[in-house]
């Protein structure tokens, strides 16, 4: 009989997904494809209905409505997890009903789903007040409990390990809004109690040891992988070219892309500066989230320097050299980046860094930074740069604007360090990792 494994899966049922997210339904997948069973932890939003299976589907993956005090249902489930978390929370397991007509075609790796109402919010709440972790009891008990990112979770009865991606909110206290008193005191319980820690990097490894003096043999990199449909990844370039010109008004290899959330330590105000500086008239299209504390991004970007007007046909049209688009559906994303003429990426801290993969999987050539994580996952595929030399950023975008050869040399450099990051090489990590742990 395979050992089972426990997985939090609280970012997968977002519509508009994480990079937290994308780390979960990829360790699924790796961990399934290495022989273990594979269940899911949710954490439902609203009540769960055990006379109702098929209600409770609906609303476990029922879009978000925008509430008059959004604070206020986490706030009281952190009230009530501080009043009754320490005698321990008990999901309830939902009947796989498969209502819920799903977006992607891959099969589920899960065998089981649990879940409880608000279950993770509740269990901050308890950390908040107690200092110390949940217990989560399941008829089952699984073999081993991983946490994708750092909760306030204990199952007992079983091995519990925890990934940590990075520790930026301690790293570069000033360019996130985490309560840092408490991301701080979680990372201590986690690796004071964690039968073993995952982290995604051999820079947030070397991080984690040195900031807490952590042991180092009780913490793996796994990195991640680069996992892209191929039914995405091969559709012919004509029609591509056609669906980036109709939807987005942008020529196949005539602009530049970022990818990710508007916050400081992406870094998208230097970038703005140095396309401008670049002398590039290719336009940077600026895709992801809102993020945060991006008042001075958002102003570059809608910086009236990068408006133009074409006349085409005698009618008169509005050109934006620098342009954003909030929310993509994945498969125009992976046709966005597929036709850039470079991906630009030059975050100040990553604990990994898939975007840079992703485009390199897809022949994009990558500009990306000489910091953190990003030279191990870039390896000598990219053009590196300084994050904070803004002349240095221009340099780059002018070569990549004007150099084909040096576009072709890492086009192809490119695919062999994707090649790197398979999902078959992740699943091997993880299952060595877990055998570690659990035999």
């Amino acid at each position: 009989m395979s050992k089972h494994v426990l997985l939090d899966q609280s970012n997968v049922v977002s519509r508009m997904g994480t990079g937290i997210a994308t780390y979960a339904k990829n360790l699924a997948r790796a961990a399934a494809q290495a022989g273990y069973g594979v269940d899911a932890l949710l954490s439902a939003q609203s009540g769960i209905d055990r006379k109702n299976p098929i209600l409770t589907e609906v609303q476990l993956y029922d879009a978000p409505r925008k509430q008059t005090l959004p604070w206020l249902a986490p706030l009281a489930a952190g009230v009530k997890g501080a009043l009754i978390g320490g005698f321990g929370y008990r999901p309830v397991q939902l009947a796989t009903q498969h209502t819920v007509m799903q977006n992607s075609p891959e099969v589920s790796p899960f065998q089981r789903t649990f879940a409880a109402t608000r279950l993770f919010d509740q269990a901050r709440g308890y950390f908040h007040a107690h200092g110390s972790f949940a217990k989560v009891r399941l008829p089952q008990r699984p073999d081993l409990f991983h946490a994708t990112h750092p909760l306030p979770i204990h199952v007992p009865g079983c091995a519990n390990i925890v990934t940590i991606h990075d520790l930026v909110p301690l790293r570069l206290p000033y360019m996130t809004l985490d309560n840092k008193r408490y991301f701080y005191r979680l990372i201590e319980q986690h690796l004071k109690r964690a039968d073993h820690v995952v982290t995604v990097s051999e820079y947030s490894r070397q991080d984690i040891i040195s900031l807490f003096g952590f042991p180092e043999d009780r913490i793996s990199n796994s990195y991640q992988a680069v996992s892209l449909p191929a039914r995405l990844v091969n559709r012919p370039q004509d029609m591509l070219a056609d669906l980036i010109r109709n939807i987005f008004d942008l020529e196949w290899g005539e602009y530049f892309l970022f990818v990710g959330a508007l916050e400081p330590k992406k870094n998208v105000a230097r970038l703005i500066d140095a396309y401008a500086a670049s002398g590039s008239r290719k336009p940077l299209v600026i895709a992801g989230g809102a993020g945060w504390q991006n008042d001075v991004e958002t102003q570059r970007i809608n910086d009236p320097r990068f408006i133009q007007y074409r006349i085409i046909e005698n009618t008169i049209s509005r050109f934006e050299r620098v342009r954003r688009i909030t929310y993509l559906p994945f498969e125009q994303l992976i046709a966005l980046m597929q036709g850039a003429r470079a991906l630009l990426f030059p975050s100040v801290f990553e604990g990994f860094g898939l975007p840079v993969l992703e485009a390199m999987a897809l022949g994009t050539p990558v500009m990306t930074s000489n910091v953190t994580s990003l030279p191990e996952v870039a390896g000598d595929a990219a053009l590196m740069v300084d994050p904070h030399d803004t002349e240095a950023m221009a340099r780059a975008i002018r070569r990549l604007d004007q150099d084909a050869d040096l576009l072709t040399g890492l086009r192809e450099r490119g695919y062999l360090q994707a090649a790197k990051f398979t999902p078959e090489i992740y699943q091997a990590r993880v299952g060595d990792i877990y055998r570690q742990v659990i035999g």
